[in-house]
């Protein structure tokens, strides 16, 4: 996933609020423009006009202004950067000096047939063969501007299945790493006069002539003044809407268990793209991601905590559905089949159970927990349970009681015996028999959209018919996450699409 994320890898950035007030007075922030001079702005015409001041807008701001075309970056929030704040900023790509400078022999081909495997062939074979083309080209650019990454990447793999050949990579300070990278070049232009930046300032229409064409953006800024900026060409890189729980479970039909994502994720973008032809498509491709632990039962709620997967340690636990039984070989080698698992139970929860033996012995479940404090939860938080008996333990987790009782039976008869595992696991250290059991109620969730307006290979929004609507494009996770990484999690398959399209587009964009 790279996805935009808040993921507690132990090697993930943490930001702290002095970090956040440092960065949003300095790396992060551009001035705030007057009214009286956003009103004189509205009475010039603009080059490009781009929606979203993020990981897809800022690059296609920068290299649209490097052509000498005048450009209109607005953004909603009071800083510029949106979803790099946040992310984790993991991406990939194939022939990157920081593959070169380690032996590492790769090429778009086998990050294609890698992308394209993980997900099962399910993301957009031209949309993803245009990132597997470019990517490395667009992160040996972020490096020449002054892009590090950790001492010991590139790797196969961080959170989610691994590629076949070392390309994953990522920065010490997560997407702060990228925008620090990129901001530099955004203030050179600022200051050149190519970019101009209108931040707290919202798109809410989008003006087209009778044709059909656009021809710039109506936006409002925070005293509600309306204002309309005229413009050549408009890009949508506004993000997705995974912070927008009724448009989220609309378009997915799922809600939206984990309120997770960038604030501004609200999807006007994918309402603008449609209020003039465009559609969306891709929800179908929705997978959640595995052990949410949450705050309640509220929809959507907070998380409480993030359990670890088979990438960062081998299973102990077994895992449980609603019905009190095992549903998927908790140690197997993909991560995304156990997802996909998971994606099958009611309301994607599943349970760990697991007993005291395990809380002392087993490597940390919990990002953040020793596992001791699994017991002390116990008592105060209503996901986690713990009891003497699988009887009552099933009970008091509203589990079906004869079954938890046979599934452990089962799973402990198996391995007492030395018999095979019923769903063929093979990591099974102890037994569940030492008293008190535990439980701890997980729910599956995501960061991301996997909706979004369908664009072609130009990029431009298309509607249902396949034609394109002039002058109109989108970037970013406003296509859709599930466009370029399908239904699955692929590694850096969120960020890495979007700044090579971003790239891609403002060095393509044309006003004639």
């Amino acid at each position: 996933m790279s996805l935009q994320s808040k993921l507690l890898f132990q090697k993930s950035p943490r930001l702290t609020k002095r970090d956040f007030l440092k960065y949003t007075s300095g790396v992060l922030s551009t001035a705030i423009l007057p009214y009286p001079y956003q009103l004189a702005l509205a009475k010039e015409h603009w080059d490009v006009i781009i929606i979203g001041g993020g990981t897809a807008g800022l690059p296609a701001a920068i290299f649209s202004a490097q052509k000498g075309l005048k450009v209109l970056v607005i953004e909603k929030a009071s800083v510029i950067g949106g979803t790099l704040f946040l992310s984790t900023g993991q991406i990939a790509g194939a022939g990157t000096v920081f593959q070169q400078q380690k032996g590492i022999m790769d090429s778009p081909d086998q990050h294609y047939d890698d992308i394209m495997r993980i997900n099962g062939n399910t993301s957009d074979p031209d949309l993803t063969r245009i990132v597997a083309e470019n990517a490395g080209t667009t992160i040996n650019w972020l490096a020449a501007n002054g892009y590090k990454i950790f001492d010991h990447h590139p790797v196969t793999k961080i959170a989610h299945d691994p590629f076949k050949v070392e390309r994953y990579i990522q920065g010490p300070m997560g997407g702060i790493s990228i925008l620090n990278a990129i901001k530099p070049i955004v203030d050179q232009e600022i200051t050149k006069g190519n970019i101009t930046v209108l931040l707290e300032t919202s798109a809410v229409d989008l003006m087209q002539s009778k044709n059909g064409a656009i021809t710039g953006v109506i936006t409002q800024n925070k005293e509600g003044k309306i204002m309309d900026y005229k413009g050549h060409k408009v890009i949508l890189a506004s993000g997705g809407c995974a912070s927008n729980p009724d448009l989220y479970e609309e378009l997915h039909n799922v809600p939206l268990y984990c309120q997770m994502a960038y604030p501004n994720s609200q999807g006007i973008g994918l309402i603008l793209g449609q209020s003039v032809g465009g559609y969306l498509r891709g929800g179908e491709k929705y997978s959640p991601l595995y052990g949410m632990i949450l705050t309640d039962d509220k929809i959507p709620s907070t998380m409480y905590g993030l359990t670890k997967n088979i990438i960062e340690r081998l299973p102990w636990e077994i895992l449980v559905n609603s019905k009190g039984k095992r549903f998927v070989q908790e140690d197997h080698e993909s991560v995304d089949a156990i997802e996909h698992a998971i994606m099958e139970q009611p309301a994607h929860r599943h349970w760990a159970i697991l007993d005291q033996n395990m809380i002392e012995e087993m490597p940390q479940l919990i990002y953040g927990w020793p596992n001791k404090r699994i017991m002390t939860e116990s008592k105060k938080q209503n996901m986690i349970k713990q009891y003497g008996s699988i009887r009552e333990l099933a009970i008091k987790s509203e589990l079906p009681a004869l079954n938890l009782e046979s599934t452990v039976q089962e799973y402990n008869d198996n391995l007492e015996n030395n018999r095979d595992d019923t769903l063929g696991r093979q990591h099974r250290p102890l037994p569940i028999e030492k008293p008190p059991f535990y439980s701890i109620r997980m729910s599956g969730w995501s960061l991301c959209s996997f909706a979004g307006l369908a664009i072609n290979k130009n990029f431009e929004v298309i509607k249902p018919s396949g034609e394109p609507i002039n002058n109109l494009y989108a970037i970013g996770e406003v296509i859709g996450f599930g466009a370029t990484s399908g239904n699955a999690y692929v590694n850096g398959m969120g960020v890495t699409p979007a700044i090579t399209y971003g790239k891609l587009l403002g060095e393509s964009i044309r006003t004639i």
